[in-house]
């Protein structure tokens, strides 16, 4: 059985930082797209960036400039460091990722629980 587990959300002053963790653990063959995502109260989620195996990254304009996603193959885990955090990105943050497991030997998609981010003075 595959599973994702977040890490690194709480509360922090508007322009402060915080770094998410999410780390797979399982019978893992392989880890293909890495994402964070991201639902405010009373709102959809959201994407807020995708990392590929390669490394490529993609953000949502909203944090551009603000966020880095990265990876660690080695290690399946995923992070994303924000900086210069708004009120606005106050959500509760979820990572994804398209796992094949060696149960299966084909990719699925699987989610964290979320962790609450949390920008407020």
């Amino acid at each position: 059985q595959v599973q994702l587990e977040e890490s690194g959300g709480g509360l922090v002053q508007p322009g402060g930082s915080l770094k998410l963790s999410c780390a797979a653990s399982g019978s893992i063959l392989s880890i293909n797209s890495m994402g964070w995502y991201r639902q405010a109260s009373g709102k959809q989620r959201e994407l807020v960036a995708t990392i590929a195996r390669d490394g490529v990254a993609n953000y949502a304009d909203s944090v551009k400039g603000r966020f880095t996603i990265s990876r660690d193959n080695a290690k399946h885990t995923m992070y994303l460091q924000m900086n210069s955090l708004l009120s606005e990105d106050t959500a509760v943050y979820f990572c994804a990722m398209g796992i094949v497991s060696f149960a299966t030997m084909k990719v699925s998609n699987y989610w964290g629980q979320g962790t609450q981010v949390s920008v407020s003075s």
